[in-house]
């Protein structure tokens, strides 16, 4: 059987066009030239052996083993970077403190510490899941080093954007029959105040002039999600890291007025990072790329020091 190996490099372009739904995009970020990312695509065909893109429209979309390539190839990419770095930094020892808006507890974290940790041993990492507000706060009282978090407003003297993420209503997984136009008050689910979210929710209502009610309150997110599954009532949260048991709705449905996009942002106690809490941090703005919907206006240009 001849044995194929796969270019890095045409990889690395296919990755990035996908995740930034545009190879255009990806030949802008890569540095490279629109003719030479299609020539790296036509490569990756031929060396599959097999259409990897098939026609949608005006547009590609990948075909059956074109989704099994993407995969294999996210874990090559991610892999040779490890590599790369536990080769340059094989040093890199210290303390290092991550803060993390809840949304991104399950999303994101275990990945990030695992490709850490497997990258830089000898670094000790202490992770706190929080609200935005908390973890603004800890940044600002030096408890944190980077923190990722909503931004809710206040303004902290070393934040970066990294992207706007559409805020969703979210309703149980089975179909609701509730309706607005009936005059009922709209049952709402939320964290306990104070919460970003809530405010959003509720002045979204108010400016729709629409009716509404606290059914569930809860200090965490798992509570949020057990009541929204249960049917108690809808939330508004991002696609990002949604159970199994509810779902997105669109803004249609029952009459619900349009959401604004949040900011998603990285706080940083410092202006210039140490080589360990910078390397987490790139390690931490990769993975959250990977995570975000559909739609999300990401900055590309967020580096972490």
């Amino acid at each position: 059987m001849h044995r194929v190996t796969f270019d890095l490099d045409v990889l690395r372009s296919f990755v990035t066009g996908m995740e930034l739904g545009s190879f255009a995009k990806a030949a802008d970020r890569l540095g490279r030239s629109t003719s030479a990312v299609s020539a790296q695509l036509k490569k990756l065909e031929e060396q599959a052996a097999t259409p990897i893109f098939r026609k949608s429209g005006r547009g590609l979309a990948l075909t059956e083993a074109g989704e099994t390539m993407l995969g294999y190839a996210r874990r090559l990419l991610e892999l040779n970077d490890e590599a790369a770095s536990a080769i340059h930094d094989v040093e890199l020892e210290g303390w290092v403190r991550l803060g993390l808006q809840e949304d991104f507890g399950e999303a994101v974290l275990p990945d990030v510490l695992g490709r850490f940790a497997r990258a830089h041993p000898k670094v000790k990492i202490e992770a706190r899941i929080a609200r935005s507000f908390e973890l603004a706060d800890k940044i600002t009282s030096g408890n944190l080093d980077i923190a990722l978090a909503w931004h809710n407003g206040t303004m902290l003297p070393y934040t970066r954007h990294v992207a706007d993420v559409q805020m969703r209503w979210i309703g149980p997984a089975k179909p609701i029959e509730a309706s607005l136009r009936n005059g009922e008050a709209l049952p709402l689910v939320a964290l306990e105040a104070p919460c970003l979210l809530r405010t959003v929710a509720t002045e979204t209502l108010d400016r729709a002039g629409l009716s509404w009610r606290m059914a569930f309150s809860s200090p965490s997110l798992g509570g949020i999600w057990a009541a929204v599954a249960a049917g108690l009532g809808l939330t508004i949260r991002t696609d990002i890291g949604l159970p199994a048991n509810v779902r997105a709705l669109t803004p249609e449905i029952a009459g619900l007025p349009a959401l604004p996009q949040m900011a998603l942002v990285l706080h940083r106690k410092e202006p210039d990072l140490d080589p360990v809490a910078a390397r987490l941090a790139e390690i931490l703005l990769q993975a959250v790329r990977e995570v975000l919907p559909e739609g999300a206006q990401a900055n590309t240009a967020s580096r972490a020091a």
